[in-house]
């Protein structure tokens, strides 16, 4: 499909970052389907992400202004694209720019609307007027943490537009959509230094969530480090039994009834990978440093 008039050809979205991380690589793949974001998560062979419509990837996204008769996908800048690009091969965000080197993945994402006008989410209608948005998301994902090589430091950047007036911004600064057998729920206790069994929720909590297989040969978590004491992170889980897929989440929210500020919100989140044991270590040892 050819780029709209006055628009630069996107950079090539196709991607891939690796590095050893314990007996195994640990690789990641982005597409230009999804317009740079993560498509494949693989370690000792196994692949984690469930990457379908344009929502199911290893992602990020925001939302503003947010009721009860505004849902969050009623006004929902998202990395991969929108609903409507479905399964398909095209995004409807645009990549902006990308790198990809040695264990070192840059991207820089407008974001396309999850919904396009006209569209409604559980019977509420799209609050955008236009399917691309003007949020840029920009992210540094880098394959290893201090001396945790099964580690994903992963850092996103949101850049709200000067022009846009909100009270509230909820960021899904990173979300990842697991395949269904990685069925087993865990919370991580910071008092026991321990995994505990979660539920599937849904609903959010604040400890960090970790979904694994039974066998629990291969696990993925979430952590944020403590860096926004006044807006605390929060971690979401959810099972999607009909769609045969679940999911994690962490989410940072910012409130001002005056207006919250323009311009950028940053976010840091640590990814844990490998076996349940492995990625309670990593939990364990996260939660003891002294972040600044």
């Amino acid at each position: 499909m050819a780029a709209p008039l006055g628009w630069a050809v996107p950079p090539d979205g196709n991607a891939q970052i690796r590095a050893r991380a314990g007996d195994s690589d640990l690789i990641l793949t982005t597409t230009s389907r999804l317009a740079g974001a993560i498509d494949s998560l693989k370690w000792d062979g196994k692949e984690f992400i469930n990457s379908t419509d344009h929502g199911r990837q290893l992602q990020s996204a925001c939302s503003f202004d947010n009721t009860k008769t505004a849902n969050a996908e009623t006004f929902n800048p998202t990395e991969a694209g929108s609903r409507r690009d479905h399964s398909g091969t095209n995004s409807t965000s645009r990549l902006l720019e990308i790198s990809a080197r040695g264990k070192q993945l840059q991207t820089k994402t407008q974001m396309a609307f999850w919904l396009a006008p006209g569209e409604r989410s559980a019977g509420q209608l799209a609050r955008n007027t236009n399917t691309l948005s003007n949020y840029i998301l920009t992210k540094d994902v880098t394959i290893g943490f201090d001396r945790w090589p099964q580690a994903l430091d992963y850092r996103v950047t949101f850049s709200v537009p000067a022009n846009a007036h909100h009270v509230f911004a909820q960021f899904e600064t990173l979300t990842g959509y697991l395949a269904a057998e990685f069925s087993t729920f865990y919370q991580f206790n910071s008092q026991t230094g321990k995994l505990e069994p979660l539920s599937a929720g849904p609903g959010e909590i604040k400890n960090p969530v970790v979904l694994a297989t039974p066998d629990g040969k291969y696990a993925m978590g979430i952590f944020a480090p403590p860096q926004h004491q006044l807006n605390p992170a929060s971690y979401g889980r959810w099972k999607f039994s009909e769609a045969q897929v679940v999911k994690w989440n962490c989410v940072a929210r910012v409130r001002n009834s005056e207006g919250i500020r323009p311009g950028n919100y940053t976010y840091r989140m640590l990814v844990p990978v490998g076996s349940v044991v492995q990625v309670e270590t990593m939990l364990r040892e996260w939660q003891s440093i002294q972040w600044p």
